[in-house]
């Protein structure tokens, strides 16, 4: 005869299954919500890129397969004729001015607010002050901190080049958003004065649950406080860091009104959220752009799931 599990493992039993219960219950509403806001767009936009709509009647959209993606016509001279969007040259670009951006900006802003992060952790008069106003970049809106930069970087009035004319770095004033040699770099200054605070914010987090007493025991073994960073401090709050680089990169790779505000018509700094944009409204080419919009999708995903499988990436805090 099998004996019976005891009593306390059978109410352990009951108690999981009844959180688990409880979880789907909880979760079930927030599901179907996500579903219909933002499920149901994204089939939607899937099914136009395999159709010719238009933006002005959807309704009448014909199913015309993969033309949107690769299409090859002969012409009558034998010619072979390529098009759509996995040989445009214009679309391949936005996607690798979005790729040098997201990795650019995402680093420096990991390096940048570890470091910050590092300052607010420590013990100093004024620190609640100074960590309020570290998140002022952040709390500003993207769309104002675009227009207050471009004012500041204008080549005629603004105070960014007026400052390098008297400081003798410049000998003449330069179009920082509109020449193709500082376009990008212009972008990138911007968005990591702009977003360091936001993976400060997280780090610090991070930084806040490492036991004080592992410090102490290294300061009493006489560890260097910089093998202490390398040796204890970067090892717990790694898996911080990586989640935080992650939810950075995902709003990086679709970057669109910092760009679409502080470099309009820029083909050194568009993206392929600009690019997108731009075929659903402008040029009204709405089948082409939901073709694009599903490509950037699938970019992401994939990034995405790269990055945390290569990572290792864990969401619950552990190793």
């Amino acid at each position: 005869m099998s004996q019976a599990p005891p009593p306390e493992a059978t109410r352990r039993s009951r108690l999981t299954a009844q959180r688990i219960r409880s979880a789907w219950i909880f979760l079930t509403p927030m599901m179907l919500a996500l579903t219909l806001v933002a499920g149901w767009p994204l089939f939607r936009n899937i099914y136009f890129s395999f159709t010719d709509a238009s933006l002005t009647n959807l309704g009448a959209a014909r199913w015309i397969g993969f033309d949107n993606y690769y299409s090859k016509i002969t012409l009558a001279s034998g010619r072979e004729v390529t098009s759509g969007l996995l040989v445009d040259p214009a679309w391949w670009g936005a996607v690798w001015n979005t790729l040098r951006f997201a990795f650019l900006s995402v680093g420096f802003e990991t390096v940048f607010g570890l470091i910050v992060a590092l300052v607010l952790n420590a013990e100093f008069k004024g620190r609640a002050l100074v960590r309020a106003a570290v998140l002022v970049p952040w709390a500003i809106p993207t769309i104002v901190s675009a227009k207050i930069w471009a004012w500041m970087l204008n080549d005629q009035f603004g105070v960014i080049n007026d400052a390098f004319l008297r400081l003798g770095l410049i000998s003449e004033k330069v179009a920082w958003t509109a020449s193709p040699d500082t376009a990008m770099t212009a972008v990138l200054i911007v968005d990591i004065w702009k977003t360091t605070p936001f993976m400060a914010l997280l780090i610090l987090a991070g930084l806040q649950m490492v036991p004080k007493d592992i410090y102490e025991a290294a300061k009493i073994d006489g560890v260097h406080p910089v093998k202490q960073f390398f040796r204890i401090t970067l090892p717990l709050i790694w898996p911080a860091v990586m989640v935080a680089v992650i939810f950075r990169l995902l709003d990086a790779l679709r970057i669109f009104d910092l760009i679409y505000v502080l470099t309009p018509n820029n083909a050194q700094t568009r993206t392929m959220s600009v690019a997108v944009r731009e075929n659903l409204f402008d040029f009204d080419n709405f089948a082409y752009g939901s073709a694009q919009a599903t490509m950037l999708f699938f970019i992401i995903a994939l990034i995405t799931i790269l990055y945390i499988t290569l990572g290792r990436v864990r969401f619950d805090g552990g190793k």
